[in-house]
């Protein structure tokens, strides 16, 4: 299969597609989705990013993004969604990065849910960006297929366009310690009195909000604990170790 074109999008008829495409991922009616086409209509007039994927003529991605602070250096990604397993959301995220290059802008910023592991990925791994602040239930609750009712805690993460791309893995240090960690399907925490700390996350959060709500939300409380302790301490998240675990370091040691 050919790799998805991207490309930015302008009329009411590709934005009315957009919004089905996400009513349909977040599992909302129709006129009940993430974000309607009357407000993107009026990001992309005003200059803004919103951009399509498609593969054979067929929208199966978006993004739609707008300026942010700093004025003249940032772009905030509000909201990108993509069919699964085929590589149309990392096409979209440097389709944004080249249009935000292309306008001198420096760093692409955008929120998710801690909580997602294959998210977490994406964005440290594949992309190398960063989190940089914890938003206790940012969004209030969201009752929509994905997040399932579960507050909307998410964390703040930055895309330094002028950096280079990470590593796919590193060695972590000696003396870290586990601050959170999954034990058959639950959250326990341990010590984060360490200068580097990891932080697991579940394997399925999703299925784990339909299975066992009460679980789901025990790993929402851990995490806001320990990794939301920790980002309000000031340290930062330097990586995700084999896939599963926040690697979170202190940017002082500790006494």
């Amino acid at each position: 299969m050919n790799a998805p074109v991207v490309r930015e999008l302008h009329t009411m008829e590709d934005f009315d597609t957009v919004s089905l495409l996400y009513a349909g991922i977040w599992g909302t009616e129709p006129g009940n989705g993430p974000i309607t086409a009357e407000i993107m209509r009026a990001l992309a007039q005003a200059g803004n990013y919103v951009a399509g994927a498609y593969e054979d003529d067929r929208l199966v991605g978006a993004s739609v993004a707008f300026f942010g602070e700093p004025v003249g250096t940032s772009l905030h990604s509000h909201i990108t969604g993509a069919v699964m397993g085929r590589g149309v959301g990392l096409a979209l995220k440097l389709h944004q990065r080249q249009w935000a290059l292309a306008r001198e802008l420096k760093r692409i910023t955008w929120t998710y849910d801690p909580l997602i592991r294959r998210n977490a990925y994406f964005n440290l791994v594949k992309l190398g960006a960063r989190p940089e602040d914890y938003l206790v239930s940012f969004y209030g609750a969201m009752d929509d297929a994905i997040n399932g009712g579960d507050e909307s805690d998410r964390v703040l993460t930055a895309w330094d366009l002028t950096a280079p791309p990470p590593p796919e893995s590193f060695e972590l240090p000696a003396g870290a310690v586990r601050g959170l960690r999954d034990h058959a399907g639950r959250p326990v925490t341990g010590t984060t009195d360490a200068e580097t700390v990891l932080i697991d996350i579940p394997d399925d959060i999703e299925a784990l909000r339909r299975t066992d709500p009460g679980a789901a939300r025990a790993w929402r409380l851990a995490l806001r604990q320990t990794l939301g302790g920790l980002l309000a301490e000031g340290a930062r998240v330097v990586g995700l170790h084999e896939r599963r675990s926040y690697v979170v370091r202190r940017t002082t040691p500790l006494s």
